[in-house]
């Protein structure tokens, strides 16, 4: 769902010193499957294309090593914003983008509507950030919410238990939150030192300074915020088993090779997600291009040409200009279809070499190609 209509931004606080996860590298910086936790927030963003901007507020001594990773894994509408000595004076700061100049090298366009989410949620999906995006154009503020998963109690003085909360009553503020820029900006302005050093919540200041109610959106069990060492191995974890929950299943658009094809999905679609397309040989369908612009990463592509290492190619060649592969290893299987009939099929060492040697370069680009031969009456 696709908020038409609306210029979005996002602000994305990355300036945490980590600790309660332990050691000396914040957590935005640690590596998850080799790759920084930030670098998976950003792109999780980046791949969103209504959204115009991206703003990564860091710590003033970690701009050179965010810097580095933007550069490394390509991230694009991203810029870089010192932030201040807490949570909140880094958000104003990344705010101010959009209406002070001593803040950027450039003024950006200031958007409608801004999220805000924390650089150590990576798995935010376009759906939930879609749902805040129009709740805050309706209501100027809205947020992602979870159920409590503990019942919260309050202490007395002498240590004992005072009172506790109906959890029922009650729900946990999780990212993403979204606000019209304007009310937001206002807040900020308005509050007051207090508030930027020991505030934590942005829709409590929208409330308080803009008195706008906030609207409260269910969000999804993934939107979880990594805190502890733990977390870590958890995000780990999901990445592992999102990579093997989906495949786009490809099959060139000549009937019967397509209607052949088709059984594949068929069979598969009860364990995984499957996504079938039947495209031209040209493979500029527009539909694999949306597919290839999202988050699959297993591919499997079947076609009648014999050694058809040139399909291979341009499907190869259109998976590098997705980017897709830095982000995880991707999965390519190509399927030759033998549909005539002849027992006696054999390939030639020349075409073996051809076929592995483009396998090997293929994989020092994250892509990783096999070649699969059907004989098919």
């Amino acid at each position: 769902m696709e908020p038409g209509g609306v210029a979005v931004s996002a602000v994305l606080p990355a300036g945490g010193s980590g600790e309660r996860l332990g050691g000396a590298t914040p957590k935005q910086f640690c590596a998850v499957q080799g790759r920084p936790l930030v670098s998976y927030a950003v792109r999780a963003m980046e791949r969103i294309s209504w959204i115009s901007d991206i703003i990564v507020v860091v710590s003033p001594e970690n701009i050179e090593t965010m810097k580095t990773i933007v550069e490394k894994y390509g991230h694009k509408r991203v810029t870089l914003v010192e932030g201040g000595i807490t949570r909140h004076r880094s958000i104003f700061n990344g705010l101010k983008v959009f209406a002070e100049k001593e803040f950027s090298s450039r003024l950006l366009q200031k958007p409608e509507v801004v999220i805000i989410h924390d650089a150590v949620r990576p798995f935010v999906e376009e759906d939930i950030l879609s749902k805040v995006v129009l709740a805050a154009k309706e209501h100027g503020a809205a947020g992602a919410i979870r159920p409590l998963v503990s019942t919260v109690i309050a202490s007395a003085a002498d240590g004992c238990l005072d009172h506790s909360l109906e959890r029922a009553r009650y729900r946990a503020s999780e990212m993403p939150q979204a606000f019209l820029f304007d009310i937001i900006y206002e807040a900020y302005q308005q509050c007051t030192d207090y508030d930027l050093d020991y505030g934590t919540e942005c829709l409590h200041l929208a409330l308080k300074y803009c008195k706008t109610n906030a609207k409260l959106v269910e969000g999804t069990a993934d939107l979880w915020k990594v805190t502890y060492k733990r977390d870590l191995y958890a995000a780990e974890s999901i990445i592992k088993d999102n990579l093997s929950q989906e495949v786009c299943v490809i099959t060139d658009a000549n009937e019967t090779v397509a209607q052949i094809g088709f059984l594949l999905p068929e069979s598969l679609k009860s364990q995984i997600k499957v996504e079938a397309v039947s495209v031209s040989q040209s493979r500029n369908d527009s539909q694999l291009q949306n597919i290839f612009s999202g988050q699959c990463y297993n591919f499997v592509c079947v076609n009648d040409k014999k050694y058809a290492i040139q399909e291979t190619q341009q499907l190869v060649h259109m998976l590098e200009k997705s980017d897709i592969p830095l982000l995880y290893p991707v999965v390519l299987i190509s399927v030759y279809l033998d549909i005539s009939g002849n027992n006696s099929f054999s390939i030639g060492m020349e075409e073996l070499t051809s076929i592995k040697k483009f396998a090997r370069e293929t994989k020092k680009k994250n892509i990783l190609v096999y070649g699969l031969l059907i004989q098919y009456k």
